[in-house]
This record gives C-alpha cells, structure tokens and sequence, in this order.
C-alpha cells in the first residue's frame, strides 16, 4: 500500500497526516484520563464520606473505607502523572509540526523569491541604472537644444538697456508735460538766471517800478 501512495504523491500527504493523527491519538488517550481523574476522585469522596458516617459505630467498616480512599488517591496520582506526560508530549509534537509547516513555508518563498528574480544579477542591475542615467542626460541635452535660442543671433545687453532707458525718460516726458512741469531732460534747454538778468535789463526796470507804485499805494493807504 505504501507503493500505491509512493506512486501517487501519497506519501507526502501521509508524512502530513501523521503528526495530526499522533495529536488526536494522544488528545483522545488525555480525555480518558481526564474522565478517570473525576472518577478517582469521586470515588475518594464517597470513601471518606463513608469512613465519617461509620468513625464510631463501625470502626471496621471506616478502616475499610480509608483503605480504599488511600487506593483510589494512589491511582489518582499515578493518572494526574500520565496525563502531564501526555500534555508534554502533545505540546512536543504540536511545536514540531509548527516549525515544519513554518520551514515548508520558508522554503516556498524561497522558490518564489528565486523565481523572481531568475536571471537577475547585481551587475545587470546597475547596468541598468547606468543606461537610464545616460539617456535622461541625453533626454535633457537634446531639450535644451532645442528649447535654447541657438538659431538667431545673440542679443546685445547694452543695446537693451539704452533702449529701455529711453522708454523710461519718454514716458517721464509725457507725464511731466501732461501735468505742466518742465521735464528734467529740457532742463539744460531754459535759459539760466544770470544769462536772463544780462539779456534783458529793461523788464528788470520795469519790475523795479512796479514795486515802487505798489509802495507809494500802500503808504497813501495808511495815511
């Protein structure tokens, strides 16, 4: 029969199998002695009941039944002996059977790991890496070729900035006009004071006689 299973993948199953049937072996065998500790100690019970009923009118009859409670508590403790030891032995197999089934596990991903990664190697990793970098260097080469002002030619910093400060001083012109004011850049247009009080000596007198009507006015008032 054990060919058959042999053929069949059925030994494998039966290796499984057999931790499980010891387990439920020896859990079966505990709950029998488990049903035989209650019962000792049942027994014993009734045997110490029987020896107090009978300690003084039957003293035959009390020594007999501590004969037997004694009987009964030596077989409790051989039984409470047994079903400790078959504890132990459940508790032994059960950690077996975990660390199995965890190194089977372990050893399932392993294989998958394996499988994974199949010909993959360090060195095919970082090649990898090494390509990529040096195409997005090269992604980026090319955008800035193109995006980058290559085909024209390049500006003069200089001729834009006096461009840009005669765009200034025109629209400071027309504000100024606009509001009245002489701009600053026809400042050096108007004739200067001296040159004006040389040019012109008859409206200096004119003025001066002005103010003298004005004087005499004020002092004809106050009288």
């Amino acid at each position: 029969m054990s060919g058959v299973w042999g053929w069949f993948g059925g030994g494998a199953a039966q290796k499984k199998e057999n931790p499980k049937n010891a387990i439920l072996g020896l859990r079966t065998q505990l709950e029998m002695l488990q049903k035989r500790e209650r019962h000792l100690m049942n027994q014993m019970d009734e045997q110490d009941a029987i020896a107090r009923k009978n300690i003084n009118t039957n003293k035959n009859t009390a020594k007999t039944a501590l004969r037997r409670k004694k009987a009964h508590e030596h077989s409790l403790d051989q039984t409470i002996a047994q079903i400790g030891t078959l504890e132990q032995q459940i508790n032994a197999i059960e950690s077996a059977n975990i660390n199995r089934e965890t190194l089977a596990a372990m050893q399932k991903a392993g294989e998958a790991m394996k499988q994974i990664h199949g010909k993959l190697t360090v060195d095919k990793v970082d090649q990898t890496m090494d390509d990529l970098r040096e195409q997005t260097a090269l992604s980026s080469e090319i955008l800035h070729a193109i995006t980058s002002n290559t085909a024209g030619e390049s500006l003069d910093e200089d001729e834009l900035e006096e461009e840009l400060e005669a765009l200034q001083q025109e629209a400071l012109d027309k504000k100024m006009l606009e509001s009245g004011t002489v701009p600053v850049s026809d400042v050096h247009k108007l004739p200067s004071v001296a040159n004006t009080a040389l040019k012109s000596p008859p409206q200096a007198l004119a003025e001066d006689d002005e103010a003298e009507e004005l004087r005499k006015l004020q002092a004809e008032m106050a009288m």
